[in-house]
């Protein structure tokens, strides 16, 4: 019973962003009809049933290179707010279940595509994935130490960030002038595109001379030596980041630095200088007894937990972060809305799973299904 109950989007089966972009709006109450291939098969080692993107979803199996599997989903489209796919520029004009056959079917619908490059460009017709795309947009070359070659930041950038949340973003966007105006529209979110956005900051920082593309030079990239990560003494980690003067000197109070002649803070010339001293310093004790010394105190700490540890932290807990829902710890649904919580419904489905009940739901008659059983359209 979300904010978004009541809202109908279909998504055509994908990896990455567009599967996050679906769990997005499943979590906050939208139907999410997920569109399988008729032969779909888990890839080797992955269940199905395990996979958190798919959460909240039901799936239909559809063969979209059928004739009658392409009429169906057309005629799902006269019943639904939104449409999500992540093919390359052409493949579903090809199918039959483009923009323009989908939009003459419903001239409401929301249609969001999601690629890499985009739908336009020299190169928007190439393969790539998160990695490529990011290093376009130039997001790549700034995450990563001096000394060291650009570091691949998971695939949170360019994937999910700039590309299923950027899509989900549009997409309610859209849907919110297709209410007032009754009029649809395509959506093109690229992920060299999203991750740019995500950057917009440092454009501007660029400008002001506050940031240059010297990678581990800055202040939020390892340059600066109090924001940054440093090894405890039993191998761990933690993070410092306190940038302002008056929690950088809670920091050095707290670590026993308070009385000693050190660098000024923002003396670049002398950083190497202090970062030396700092990491010395916090070499001393283990991750846990600087947890103890630091965790809620504003010299803005946190100890670097792995992914399984995180679940377990005391904050995490508190606030519920993360659920066990189906047998899996997973983030639990966010933002939080005071009225309408977002909620994880069902368990990721296989694929199939709901064919029939869902395309009855969605309003095909038990005649129409037979037939389409009976021609291979649907599993």
């Amino acid at each position: 019973m979300g904010p978004l109950e009541g809202l109908r989007v279909i998504e055509i089966a994908g990896i990455g962003p567009v599967p996050f972009c679906g769990m997005m709006l499943a979590d906050m109450g939208a139907e999410v009809l997920r569109i399988d291939r008729a032969d779909q098969r888990a890839p080797a080692g992955v269940e199905s049933s395990l996979d958190v993107l798919n959460r909240g979803k039901r799936s239909v199996a559809l063969d979209l290179k059928h004739p009658d599997g392409a009429a169906t989903l057309l005629d799902l489209v006269d019943r639904t707010d939104a449409l999500l796919e992540g093919f390359r520029p052409g493949v579903v004009e090809r199918l039959g279940i483009g923009p323009e056959e989908c939009l003459a079917r419903n001239p409401r619908l929301v249609y969001g595509r999601m690629t890499g490059w985009g739908q336009d460009g020299p190169i928007a017709q190439a393969a790539g994935h998160d990695l490529n795309y990011i290093a376009v947009s130039g997001v790549l070359g700034a995450i990563g130490r001096g000394d060291q070659a650009p570091v691949p930041p998971l695939n949170l950038v360019g994937d999910f960030g700039g590309g299923g949340m950027l899509l989900a973003f549009g997409v309610l966007a859209a849907i919110l002038h297709a209410r007032r105006s009754g009029a649809g529209q395509v959506i093109d979110a690229a992920m060299v595109d999203g991750s740019a956005l995500l950057a917009a900051w440092f454009s501007g920082a660029r400008a002001m001379g506050l940031w240059t593309d010297e990678r581990g030079a800055n202040l939020l990239d390892s340059g600066a030596p109090y924001y940054d990560v440093y090894e405890c003494a039993d191998g761990e980690h933690v993070a410092i980041a306190p940038m302002e003067p008056r929690f950088y000197a809670e920091l050095l109070e707290r670590i026993g630095l308070a009385g000693e002649a050190l660098p000024e803070q923002d003396d670049r010339a002398r950083w190497p200088e202090l970062r030396e001293r700092i990491a010395s310093v916090l070499a001393t004790r283990t991750r846990a007894e600087w947890t103890e010394i630091l965790e809620g105190s504003d010299a803005c700490f946190g100890p670097v937990l792995s992914m399984s540890e995180a679940p377990t932290h005391p904050h995490n807990v508190a606030r519920g972060t993360f659920v066990e829902a189906f047998g899996v710890v997973q983030p639990a649904p966010a933002p939080r809305f005071s009225a309408t919580p977002g909620s994880i419904e069902r368990p990721p489905p296989e694929p199939g799973q709901h064919t029939d009940q869902a395309l009855t739901d969605w309003g095909l008659s038990g005649a129409r299904l037979e037939a389409l059983h009976a021609s291979g359209a649907i599993v």
